[in-house]
């Protein structure tokens, strides 16, 4: 049976270094799409409600005033990308030290094959139940397995993640992680 890479599973805890990849991975989740309107956009004023002096009431220039019912917003949030670059040696060190964890946790399963008898959400359950696996599942795979995917898909708490999608925080939040030979294989390479 294949080895886990001391290189990739046995590296220091670093808090600061896997928190930063978590805010920058959120970061870049952001859809950014909110908008509300300034008092230039939002439709009326132009005409001054009533003269500066001798009524009694306070001065007014527009009734689309911020402070007026119906007025705009005054810094209101405007689309934007929240994406910014993460040094790619950074997002190598945080998945290295998740991966790390969980290995030191015990929670790390190698497995030959993924394999089920039949395409079914009951042997996928089976699966995870002869292996003591609960909660949180990641199923890290080398290559598309679609029969396995769909006896597993369905489960409550199973990701099935293909190596390139493999993220830090997916991972944060596992309990297990299982992958099979050939993942392994490609998580040295992509981990050089």
């Amino acid at each position: 049976m294949t080895q886990l890479s001391e290189k990739i599973f046995n590296e220091k805890m670093n808090q600061a270094v896997v928190h930063e990849a978590l805010r920058w991975y959120l970061a870049s989740r952001r859809q950014g799409t909110h908008s509300a309107l300034t008092r230039a956009e939002v439709s009326g004023g132009g005409k001054k409600p009533w003269k500066q002096k001798g009524t009694g009431r306070a001065r007014a220039g527009s009734n689309r005033s911020p402070l007026w019912r119906k007025g705009g917003v005054i810094f209101p949030p405007k689309p934007r990308d929240y994406s910014y670059a993460l040094p790619k040696k950074m997002r190598k060190l945080a998945l290295r030290i998740v991966l790390s964890e969980l290995n030191r946790d015990g929670k790390v399963r190698l497995i030959e094959s993924f394999t089920l008898p039949e395409a079914k959400a009951r042997a996928g359950a089976k699966f995870l139940a002869d292996l003591k696996a609960g909660g949180n599942v990641i199923i890290l795979m080398g290559a598309e397995n679609p029969a396995f995917e769909r006896g597993v898909r369905n489960l409550a708490g199973v990701t099935v993640v293909l190596i390139d999608d493999i993220n830090v925080y997916n991972l944060a939040k596992a309990d297990w992680l299982l992958l099979d030979a050939v993942a392994l294989g490609q998580l040295k390479e992509r981990m050089a």
